[in-house]
């Protein structure tokens, strides 16, 4: 009877439990440039590259696993007259999910260490590597300095 009646009770406890650990849905991060901004960047290092004024990406100096994508390439391109593809620069904006890399990594089982996002750059500044660096941001549309 005991046995029972035990036996009854943990099936209950089976059945139930699950009902009261449920926590909902996970709201899934909204993708694109201007929706959930993930983290901000202010003067980070990093690769850009070009090829056309309106596709322009880089990559944080030190980090390969990540590309970053412009939001606003026409607005932030002529800052890149005096720079080549390739140049290493501080980057300033707020960084988003990339909608591509968001609706393929939800539909695939594994994992990749690549991510993609979006970025609404605020700033790119000349990397002058320390010397005589300027008090405020200076464009890339400076002139050489002379030797």
């Amino acid at each position: 009877m005991r046995g029972n009646t035990l036996r009854r009770i943990i099936v209950a406890l089976i059945i139930i439990t699950p009902i009261f650990s449920y926590t909902g849905c996970k709201k899934q991060a909204k993708c694109g440039c201007g929706k959930d901004v993930l983290r901000t960047i202010n003067t980070t290092s990093a690769y850009i590259y070009w090829s056309t004024p309106a596709s322009i990406s880089f990559q944080i100096v030190g980090d390969a696993y990540s590309t970053y994508t412009f939001c606003n390439p026409t607005e932030m391109f002529p800052n890149l007259a005096n720079a080549k593809s390739g140049d290493i620069l501080l980057v300033s904006g707020h960084v988003y999910w990339d909608c591509n890399y968001v609706y393929q990594s939800s539909n695939s089982s594994y994992q990749s260490p690549y991510y993609v996002y979006n970025v609404q750059v605020t700033g790119l500044i000349l990397d002058l590597y320390g010397k005589k660096k300027p008090t405020s941001e200076t464009t890339l549309n400076t002139t050489n300095p002379q030797n």
